[in-house]
C-alpha cells in the first residue's frame, strides 16, 4: 500500500489536532464567568398585565402562588392566540389549581379550593413552573400585607439573593 505510513501519520496528526481543538473549546467553556442573575422585582397587577403576550418581542409573564415566572420560552402555549394565553399577565393561581381558563378562575384567590385542587396546584407549581421557567419577581399580594406594609414572613422561592428590603 503506497504512502501507507505517511497517510497514517497524517491521520494521527489530524486526530491530535481535533482533540486539541476540542480541549481548548472545553477549557473556554469551563472558565467563562456565569451570567449575572436577573434581578427579581415586585409586580403590581397593572405592571404584570403589561406582559400578557400581546406585544411581539415583549417577555411573557404569569404568576402562580404570587411568584412571577417568565414563560416566554413557552410562547407556543402562552403567546398571543395560544391555548393558555388567558393565564398570562396576571396571577392565575386559582385557574392553575382548577385547570380552568374560566375568567372568574383567573385570580390569586384560593378561597374554597378542595384539598385535591390545592395538591394539584402544589404539584404543578413545583413540577412545571419552578422546574421549567425562571422566576422574575413576586406579586404585591405575596410580598405585602393588606395595609401595604412589608410581609415579614415572606420567603422567596429559590432566590437566595432576594431581599424584601431591596424593594422598599
Amino acid at each position: 500500500m503506497a504512502g501507507g505510513p505517511a497517510r497514517l501519520l497524517a491521520l494521527a496528526l489530524g486526530c491530535l489536532a481535533a482533540v486539541a481543538a476540542l480541549a481548548e473549546q472545553q477549557q473556554e467553556l469551563r472558565f467563562k464567568p456565569a451570567p449575572a442573575p436577573t434581578p427579581v422585582r415586585l409586580f403590581t397587577e397593572s405592571e404584570l398585565a403589561r406582559y400578557s403576550g400581546q406585544e411581539e418581542g415583549q417577555p411573557i409573564y404569569m404568576a402562580v402562588k404570587g411568584v412571577v415566572f417568565d414563560v416566554t420560552s413557552g410562547k407556543e402555549f402562552y403567546g398571543k392566540g395560544a391555548p393558555y394565553n388567558a393565564l398570562v399577565g396576571k396571577d392565575s393561581t386559582r385557574g392553575v389549581a382548577k385547570m380552568s381558563l374560566d375568567p372568574e378562575d383567573l385570580t390569586h384567590d384560593t378561597t374554597g379550593l378542595t384539598e385535591e385542587e390545592l395538591k394539584s396546584l402544589d404539584d404543578i407549581f413545583n413540577d412545571v413552573y419552578k422546574a421549567k421557567y425562571p422566576i422574575v419577581g413576586y406579586t404585591s399580594q405575596r410580598i405585602l400585607n393588606e395595609d401595604g406594609s412589608p410581609n415579614q414572613n415572606f420567603k422567596p422561592e429559590d432566590q437566595p439573593h432576594f431581599s424584601i428590603r431591596d424593594e422598599f
